[in-house]
């Protein structure tokens, strides 16, 4: 099999690396971390021009990608740069519209950057299960009335719109049961609280109380809305496995050049035998984790059996291998790893908490399990 990337590909892979390479350089990303909205109104304009927001999308999105290559293509630079953009959120909420169709223009203006959408899938008790929903829609006057709370949003209070998982009938787990609303961030009801992540960034709580929607709202004209949520989760899975190798690539570059650099007893301390054999072991997991992330973009859009026991795969060893390179790179760095000024240890927090977006390695695990014996 060939693991090269294609021409356009490669290319709008070279442009990401060189846009970010010249303008979001490590302090630059640690002010827009820290700022109010958790990124950068103006770079996220610029990397829509660029095309970037669009190589998530298919043609008929009005994007031009949209496949789990192009995702991998598009993410993997942002982890080594450890970039705090929206695209998680973009990426889920827009893949469902995508899906559904009938919301064109609202996706035309994701796409250029000048509307912020997002995706409130999960709940506080939920533990990473996106079927377990207990926010209820109630028909009400040809439309629907709101009431619920989802939990750690990503980019919630900065969205405009927020795609909300809704029970209509059924209880939590009933997957059946589950339909997909639009809701205008400014509508009547709805409170946020939102917070800064430790790794950078901002996401929230989104409580809705008595939210009342007109019947447009309701995404996919009532149809189970389950699988579109299941397919958007697990090209979210893919984007955030491709980010752990970005921030992996990182870290392996930066423990490599401080094991040639950093000298003891006169000799730099990658020469003695017992820090290879730990660097080694590093590169070969390393690698595993990206085969386990190229296997999930592959069957992205295959069937759903084979789609989500691949996505599964990729996330628990996501999940145990970043928790691996982040302990051994900072180890290897001694106590200069530790500083907060260097900003590998940045990398290696970001890399620990994509663990538990999506569900952790735990989760994943239970799941590929539970897909393997219903195959």
């Amino acid at each position: 099999m060939d693991f090269d990337l294609s021409d356009d590909r490669r290319m709008l892979a070279d442009t990401l690396v060189r846009f970010l390479g010249d303008r979001y350089g490590f302090g630059q990303r640690d002010r827009i971390a820290a700022s109010d909205d958790g990124f950068s109104r103006e770079v996220w304009s610029q990397l829509a021009g660029l095309g970037m927001i669009g190589a998530l999308f298919g043609e008929a999105a009005g994007g031009y990608g949209g496949g789990g290559f192009d995702i991998n293509t598009v993410f993997q630079p942002l982890g080594r740069f450890l970039v705090v953009e929206p695209f998680l959120g973009t990426l889920l909420a827009g893949r469902v519209l995508q899906a559904a169709g009938g919301h064109q223009a609202l996706l035309d203006e994701v796409i250029a950057g000048t509307r912020l959408i997002t995706a409130a899938f999960y709940e506080p008790h939920g533990r990473y299960d996106p079927s377990e929903v207990t926010m209820r829609a109630t028909a009400h006057d040809g439309g629907f009335v709101l009431d619920g709370a989802k939990a750690v949003v990503p980019h919630l209070a900065a969205s405009d719109f927020i795609l909300v998982s809704a029970r209509r009938s059924g209880g939590p787990g009933d997957a059946e049961g589950i339909s997909l609303f639009l809701v205008p961030r400014s509508a009547p009801g709805v409170a946020i609280r939102d917070y800064g992540l430790i790794e950078g960034g901002r996401s929230g709580e989104l409580l809705l109380h008595e939210v009342a929607l007109g019947a447009g709202a309701l995404v996919g004209g009532g149809r189970p809305a389950y699988a579109l949520v299941e397919h958007a989760v697990a090209a979210g899975v893919v984007a955030l496995a491709s980010e752990a190798v970005g921030i992996m690539e990182f870290a392996r570059d930066a423990t490599l050049d401080y094991l040639r650099t950093r000298t003891q007893f006169g000799v730099p301390i990658g020469k003695f035998q017992a820090l290879q054999h730990r660097m080694a072991t590093l590169l070969i997991e390393i690698e595993q984790a990206r085969s386990a992330t190229i296997n999930a973009a592959a069957c992205l859009d295959g069937d759903r059996l084979a789609r989500e026991r691949a996505a599964s795969a990729a996330k628990f060893t996501i999940g145990r291998v970043g928790t691996l390179v982040a302990e051994e790179a900072i180890q290897m760095h001694g106590g200069i790893g530790m500083t907060w000024e260097l900003p590998l240890p940045h990398y290696a927090k970001r890399l620990t908490m994509i663990d538990h977006q999506l569900g952790d390695e735990d989760y994943h695990l239970a799941r590929y399990i539970g897909l393997g014996l219903a195959a």
